[in-house]
């Protein structure tokens, strides 16, 4: 007995996979007015919300590897939304903080991101939306691999 054929529109994975680019896709046209991509958007939050300045925790807390968060900093620091400044004790430590041109990319950017997160959940009740957020929590940490996943 053969099995049955693998149908891509039915998928669990497909179906994440295009709600994400939906996501992704009208973030990224939203910021780019702002001079900003999604990568650099995160680390800005992970900056400026959750008070991060080390390159390693900034990494982590996006989901990139250390190459690229060192890439996407240079170039945030290059455009004056961040500085860079050696730590104290050992000079190749770097403790990042966001310029007053970041901490205003933050200000507005925010009601973007928000905007953003309530059109997918549009079509959701509250309820769903949490049930769904849960679900997606639950998966994402279900995954032992350490992952990066932007």
């Amino acid at each position: 007995m053969s099995e049955a054929p693998y149908h891509l529109h039915a998928s669990l994975g497909y179906s994440l996979s295009i709600a994400s680019r939906q996501q992704e896709r009208r973030l990224d046209e939203q910021l780019k007015a702002l001079g900003l991509t999604r990568i650099t958007w995160c680390i800005i939050l992970a900056v400026g919300n959750e008070g991060l300045t080390q390159p390693s925790d900034i990494a982590t807390f996006v989901g990139i590897d250390r190459t690229a968060t060192s890439r996407a900093l240079r170039q945030m620091e290059a455009a004056k939304l961040l500085d860079r400044q050696s730590g104290t004790e050992d000079r190749r430590t770097r403790q990042v903080t966001l310029t007053r041109k970041g901490r205003k990319a933050l200000e507005t950017g925010t009601p973007i991101a928000r905007g953003n997160n309530a059109k997918l959940a549009e079509t959701l009740t509250a309820e769903e939306a949490a049930l769904l957020k849960d679900l997606l929590d639950r998966m994402i940490a279900s995954d032992d691999k350490d992952l990066t996943y932007i």
